[in-house]
């Protein structure tokens, strides 16, 4: 999908957010486009989870708005801005342990039941079919009968991921997704990022810089609350200001693991 076809999902316009007196984001803005794949980066403290935490209704900005779709969410509740499809997954996995891996995810489905009546209801062949196919996605099929707490952390993490793909969301929120795992977990992650980012669009906050290089389409880059830089991970490779702030002006490979 070539980005001039592409119409902008969510916006975020001229963001503040103050914590009596410390502004954690400063006049932030951010457009993200259907089926884009954006990760958010910079140093500790640069203000990236806070604008998770706004996009999501976590925490409300003092000032600016965010647009998702034609809906304007800035002073919605987190539950609203889910229902309308925003997703959002936070740094440890948010599973239900003892269930099987096909329960969890059946849980999750899109539907109008409670969770104790799905678990009570039988399911429909087309909603089976959704969940193997969830399955097949993130690489769980043969251990649909699992019980979820007995996942590696890689595989928990992509149960999750999983699990929010089930309530069909436009937008994907994640932080820091690969944190603690594996090289191989990590290469597959990526893979199922950009397979997700075919049909929905994803932010994904990351301290992995290899990680970053090796999947990212597109990088912002915040420092002290405010947008530092915007583009490819060559041109803000490139840049000196990013240089200074974030890579400590080292440009070269051996950086690739640096932390955030």
């Amino acid at each position: 999908m070539k980005e001039q076809t592409r119409s902008v999902i969510l916006q975020c316009d001229d963001i503040t957010v103050d914590f009596d007196g410390f502004k954690a984001v400063q006049g932030m803005n951010l457009r993200l486009l259907e089926g884009e794949l954006r990760f958010l980066i910079g140093p500790n403290g640069a203000g990236k989870t806070t604008m998770l935490d706004m996009i999501c209704g976590k925490t409300k900005p003092t000032s600016g708005r965010i647009v998702f779709g034609s809906a304007e969410i800035t002073r919605m509740k987190e539950h609203q801005i889910a229902e309308l499809g925003i997703g959002r997954k936070f740094q440890t996995p948010s599973i239900f342990r003892t269930l099987s891996v096909f329960d969890n995810l059946e849980i999750a489905m899109k539907q109008p039941r409670g969770v104790f009546a799905t678990m009570r209801a039988k399911l429909r062949g087309e909603d089976r079919d959704r969940v193997h196919a969830q399955l097949a996605m993130i690489g769980l099929e043969t251990k649909a009968s699992w019980r979820a707490g007995d996942l590696s952390h890689g595989e928990k993490q992509w149960l999750e991921i999983g699990m929010m793909l089930m309530q069909e969301p436009q937008v994907l929120l994640l932080d820091e997704p690969v944190a603690g795992m594996t090289d191989n977990e990590t290469e597959k992650t990526g893979e199922l990022l950009r397979e997700i980012s075919r049909t929905q669009s994803v932010i994904v906050v990351e301290h992995d810089m290899e990680f970053v290089r090796n999947f990212a389409s597109k990088v912002t880059v915040m420092h002290e609350g405010k947008l530092l830089k915007e583009g490819s991970m060559e041109e803000v490779q490139r840049d000196d200001r990013v240089a200074e702030v974030y890579l400590g002006k080292r440009r070269d490979a051996d950086a690739s693991r640096s932390t955030a």
